[in-house]
């Protein structure tokens, strides 16, 4: 997409991160005419707000988070009547209860969400055969929103972006933020590849980077990285446009008339230093998912061990030694994803993949996002750690951010989402899923 080149001297707010989250806040700063510039360093949404699976869900969402996506529909909605292409489509969500711990998950959901009129609900076995025709399997019963919806990662942010930009932003690809200066412990400016910016507010949604930058500021994030992989496939016309996660296995429907395609459990931890770290704030979501996630280790560790914590910001540093995180994908398990598929909708036949990719998820001990303007830096505010469901409720976050950071009535509740959660001796509560 084409970006700005040069870096304005002053700006109101400077957002470091061009995912969703980020491109989401300065599209709402913009709206506000408050001055916004966002740096990017490498390409908007080229990191894991493309790689994702597409879905926009209110379906299985841990309370907590449940305000903010009735705000993120709200913004999708807005996007698609201001003509913004984000692919945006009401397709239906079903999930699938494979044991009954996941149906009685369903029926809490389904009453932790009664007072926001979502309309999901619990349905049998037979309505589950209506929802998904051609399914062979035999599941008894699944939590249904067949007002939920779908969007494309790789066109979402981009469209965002270039409509904040319509509106007055700034933005810029290819510019690393090397650091964050302070005067009398106050934000005062971001020095970038491309040279210094004034400001007094800063929004750091770096995503999996976050966590490095914001500890150049003395603030720790517990965040860990996630690998996922997917894969997209040559056009089906005999598969269900309802997105669906089946226990094993999970798509959406494309614009293209492919499909996204994941594997919804073996997803990998790297083994890094900071696995270690963190170990006692993971211990319940290891607990909670140790069927579904798995240790890996790879070069990851050697690379994070070797990653300088501080650096002089006049030299070029790690964001611009790797601009784009680009993880080698497990395709043994995609694979066995689209088989599993295949199996459970025998009219599709062989199913033709076009291409398999990774993407490093940004995870908190809890499975919610920081968003957060009260770190203990005053003017920098945190959103980051959307932990794998970032997509669907960027939108939301970036209002809530935007709220945040410039001191306005924030859109919802941002208590839930404070950063002290970890360290003042609240308990990390595991509660989401599908």
């Amino acid at each position: 997409m084409q970006t700005d080149d040069v870096l304005p001297e002053r700006a109101d707010v400077v957002v470091i991160g061009g995912g969703i989250v980020g491109v989401s806040t300065a599209y709402e700063l913009a709206k506000r005419k408050i001055s916004v510039v966002l740096c990017e360093k490498g390409t908007i949404a080229g990191e894991q707000s493309s790689r994702n699976w597409g879905w926009v869900r209110r379906n299985g969402r841990d309370p907590r988070e449940i305000p903010l996506m009735v705000e993120s529909f709200r913004a999708w909605d807005e996007f698609r009547s201001r003509g913004i292409d984000t692919g945006f489509t009401v397709c239906g969500v079903l999930s699938l209860a494979s044991t009954d711990a996941d149906r009685a998950r369903h029926e809490q959901f389904v009453e932790d969400a009664r007072p926001y009129q979502l309309g999901s609900r619990i349905v049998t076995s037979a309505e589950i055969h209506e929802i998904l025709p051609g399914y062979a399997g035999t599941a008894r019963s699944g939590l249904y929103n067949p007002t939920d919806a779908r969007a494309e990662p790789q066109r979402a942010a981009p469209m965002i972006a270039l409509a904040a930009r319509e509106l007055g932003a700034t933005v810029l690809q290819n510019c690393a933020v090397r650091g964050i200066d302070r005067e009398g412990g106050r934000v005062s400016g971001v020095m970038t590849e491309k040279g210094y910016v004034r400001t007094s507010r800063v929004v750091v949604a770096g995503g999996a980077w976050s966590r490095l930058l914001c500890g150049t500021l003395g603030v720790t994030l517990p965040q860990l990285k996630v690998l996922s992989s997917v894969c997209r496939t040559a056009p089906i016309a005999t598969l269900p446009d309802t997105s669906a996660y089946l226990g094993s296995v999970a798509y959406r429907r494309r614009d293209d008339g492919g499909y996204n395609i994941a594997p919804s459990t073996g997803l990998s931890v790297p083994i890094v230093p900071d696995l270690f770290r963190f170990a006692r704030h993971y211990l319940p979501a290891f607990r909670a998912e140790r069927k579904a996630v798995f240790p890996r280790l790879d070069n990851r560790f050697l690379i994070e061990l070797a990653t300088p914590r501080t650096w002089p910001v006049d030299l070029p540093t790690v964001f611009e030694k790797t601009r784009i995180l680009d993880p080698r994908p497990n395709v043994r398990l995609t694979r066995a994803a689209v088989a599993r598929l295949e199996t459970l909708f025998p009219q599709v036949g062989p199913i033709h993949v076009l291409q398999h990719w990774g993407g490093l998820i940004d995870v908190m001990p809890d499975a919610v996002p920081v968003i957060d303007g009260d770190v203990g830096v005053p003017g920098l505010t945190v959103s980051t750690g959307y932990s794998g469901h970032g997509f669907g409720i960027g939108p939301g976050a970036g209002r809530l951010t935007a709220d945040l950071a410039t001191g306005a009535n924030p859109v919802v509740d941002p208590t839930p989402f404070r950063l002290s959660r970890f360290y003042d001796g609240s308990p990390i509560r595991i509660v989401g899923g599908f």
